[in-house]
Order: C-alpha cells, then structure tokens, then sequence
C-alpha cells in the first residue's frame, strides 16, 4: 500500500484507534508556554498525576514577556503571575524551563527548532496554534488545546481523529521580491482561512524543495491560517544539514540510525491525497493584505478588490474596509504607514533580519514610523549582532528589542495604539490582533523594511 508523508509518520505513531473514533497518538515532543498551562497543570497537581515524560517537554516563557528591560522584574500583574506560575510547575514536574533571562529563551516556535528539539518524523504539539511551523522537518506538528496539554502531560499520548490529506503544488521560479511569507499568503488568498479546513497540507515541488529550513518553517507555520490541522514539508539533504550538531539533536550511531528512518519519509510515488492544488511559481507578486484575515491579500501592486471579486461574504468584506479604514478599488501601493513590526514565530529567525538590513542599508527609517525589531530567541539576537546587522539597524535610526512574541498578538505592552497601521510580518491580522483598534497588513521583512523607510507601501521590485 502507497503512503503520504503524512500517513507514515502518524501512523507510525499511533498507539490505538478507536473503532468509529479517534486515534490515540504517541507525542514525540511537548512544547509549552506560560499561556495555556496553568490550568493544565492545575489539573495534574489535583488529580495527584505526574508527568508520564518530563525529558520530552520542553517550556518556554515568550507571549507574556517584555521585550526591552528584561532585566527588570515584570511590572504586569498578569504576566509576572504567568510567568511565575510556569517557573514554579517546571520545577515542580522536573520539566526543563527556559524562562525569561534564560540564554535559550525566546519563542517557541523559533527556540526548538534552533536547539534541536525538532527532529524529522516527529510529532509535536504545544497549546499554541502555530505549531504547524515544526512541519517544516516532516513532522506532525500541531496545536492543542489547554485541556489536551493536561492529557499530553499525564500519558503522551493524545486522542484525535485523522485529518484529510491535502498536497499543495508549486514549481518553477520565484520572482524578484518574492519570499517564503509571499508564497505561504498567496496560498491563503486561492483556498480562503477555511478551504483547507480538516485536512493536513503535504507543500511539494521545487519551490519548496529550494527554499531554506527558515523558509519552509515561515511557509507551514501560516498553514493553520487556511484552516489546515498543519503543513509539512518532506525531509532532505536541508534539514538533515540544519538539524544536525544540535542540542538536542541525535548524535553518534544514534544520529545514523535516525538519518536512515529519515531518509523514508517521503509521499510515495502512486500515494493518494483527498485534495490537490497546483500553483505556478511566476504567479506569486510580492503579497499584502488589505483586510482582517490572512485569507484578503492581495499582489501588492493590485487595488483593494471590488466585493463581488473576492471569497468573502458581502458583510463580512463591508465590515472587514469598514475597520480597515480602506475602500473597493482603492490603491494599495503608497499607503501611508504608521508602525512596522519584523518578528513573531512567523518571521522572527536570522534570515528575516538580514532581508530586513540589507533592504534599509544606507537609508533611514522615516520620521513618522514606528518601527520594532523583535529577534525570535537570543540565538538570533546574538547573530545579529556578529554579522553586523545591528550596525546597519541602528545607523538607519532603528533600534533592536529583546526576544518575545511581542506585538505579534499584544498579550504584552508591545500594542499598536487604536486607529495605528501596522505593516507586521506576523501571522494574524483579525481585528485588535496588535492591539484594540490597531489595523494590520501582513506581508514579508522585504515589504517591512520598506514601508519603515518610505513611511509608505513599496513595491520591492521598483525600490
């Protein structure tokens, strides 16, 4: 019998299935933050329950934390309780915590990647939805909710029912200007934030094969922005390179074992999926959106569509301008800006940052914005800093934050204020995502840079 990728690193997985029910999954790795879990571990401390596998859980401290003086203690009531309730159920549990000032600190979904935790044939899960980024390994990655993360803690094992299988096509050449984040949004506008709902999205051809482990981390991460369960990428020579000498990663005979499992985990030639989209490469523009999901984007040189020309309900698209301050037919390109944020799980890794230096070298940031540069862990801080990049940074009147989730979803005091464009290379863009009132448009660290120091919406090609 011919398997998808998806097919034999689930299945592989799978400890029992239920008849006319769920299966129950072994987890590889449990990944958790200060957000989702203290009720979960409430619930293990009065149940009396241990965890069935500290050494596969790994918490991180980021959606809550501040991202300049964290050398100070949290003044936020909410956060400091957060953060000091993660500290305290690590310790509690035997879970290793890389907290607020830890050198591994950062956020999750760039921090495990980075250290190893993430290996090809996987599967991971965190009570976090963008969880789908570690798909890029070709693993099975997805997020989970508060009560799942209890279930995961005490057996390591989950229940859930077997997603769809989704293949998404896409050959030939990328254009000028065009970068993963491009590719991952112009997906969302064909099949809309539902048209990948139940299934779990294998992205195949040669686009995704010549695109870096940061590239296809971006890419799968935006999966569950179509609704998809997650995304996965087939496992090859880049991720084998990548992974490798980490941390946490195999080593030794152990390492040459993996790599020969590794080396498997591909979608057979004749296997069949439950849905297929082929896409051409010369199609995808640079991409932005105008409106407040991720499925309303649009080429950036394109108006703000007419509302019979779009998959949105009528209302919804109304409603959508109405807060987006936008109308139909309206340009796009030229804009006036007034924040831009590069960071988040999304695009928050070292290869953004120097999209984003190399775009503003030898300019400057324009007086009216309001730029924050968030790093993704102190792993990238830290390259930023050896490659010269925060030289460039700062000589173009930018200035380089500490890592966290940040305005990503505002859970912090990084919030762009009421009524406030923000061009954000995050994932989400609904309606006070950055902030109550704040108005987003999601695009690329190329699109960013360039808004930061125009003050408006750029055409990358034509910069």
């Amino acid at each position: 019998m011919s398997n998808t990728l998806f097919d034999k690193v689930w299945d592989s997985h799978v400890v029992r299935h239920v008849e006319d029910g769920p299966d129950v999954v072994f987890i590889d790795r449990h990944l958790v933050h200060e957000v989702t879990s203290p009720v979960a571990f409430l619930g293990m401390k009065s149940r009396g329950i241990e965890v069935a596998y500290p050494e596969r859980t790994f918490a991180v401290a980021d959606h809550n934390t501040p991202t300049i003086n964290q050398h100070l203690p949290v003044t936020n009531i909410e956060s400091k309780n957060q953060l000091e309730a993660l500290e305290q159920n690590t310790k509690d549990f035997g879970i290793s915590h890389w907290g607020l000032g830890h050198s591994k600190n950062g956020v999750v979904h760039v921090v495990a990647p980075e250290n190893g935790v993430i290996v090809p044939g996987a599967t991971v899960v965190c009570g976090d939805s963008h969880t789908s980024t570690h798909g890029a390994f070709g693993a099975v990655a997805f997020g989970i909710g508060t009560s799942e993360v209890e279930m995961v803690l005490a057996s390591q094992n989950i229940m859930q029912s077997k997603p769809k299988k989704m293949r998404i096509n896409i050959n030939g050449e990328l254009g000028k200007g065009v970068l993963p984040k491009d590719v991952a949004l112009y997906i969302i506008s064909k099949l809309s934030t539902s048209g990948a709902t139940g299934y779990f999205v294998e992205y195949a051809g040669d686009v995704f094969e010549k695109m870096t482990m940061e590239g296809r981390m971006t890419v799968c991460n935006l999966s569950i922005e179509m609704g998809a369960r997650g995304g996965m990428i087939a496992p090859d020579k880049t991720t084998f390179d990548y992974v490798e000498g980490r941390e946490f990663a195999p080593k030794g005979e152990a390492w040459v074992k993996a790599m020969e499992y590794w080396k498997t985990l591909k979608t057979d030639e004749d296997a069949k999926f439950d849905s297929e989209f082929t896409f051409s490469a010369s199609d995808i523009e640079p991409m932005i959106t105008y409106g407040t999901n991720p499925g309303m984007g649009v080429g950036i040189t394109s108006d703000v569509p007419e509302v019979e020309d779009t998959k949105e309900g009528k209302d919804t698209f109304k409603k959508s301008l109405e807060y987006m301050q936008f109308q139909e037919g309206e340009s796009i390109i030229g804009k006036k800006i007034d924040y831009v944020f590069l960071g988040s799980c999304t695009n928050g890794r070292i290869e953004d940052f120097r999209v984003f230096a190399e775009a503003i070298k030898g300019k400057k940031k324009a007086d009216h914005v309001t730029a924050w540069l968030v790093p993704g862990s102190h792993i990238v801080e830290a390259q930023i800093k050896e490659e010269g990049l925060l030289d460039i940074i700062n000589e173009a009147g930018f200035e380089l934050r500490q890592p966290g989730c940040s305005a990503c979803l505002a859970m912090n005091e990084d919030k762009i204020p009421a009524g406030k464009l923000s061009v954000s290379t995050s994932n989400r863009n609904f309606e006070g995502r950055q902030g109550p009132g704040s108005r987003t448009m999601l695009a690329s660290p190329l699109v960013a840079a360039l808004a930061a120091v125009n003050g408006v919406v750029t055409d990358p090609r034509k910069a």
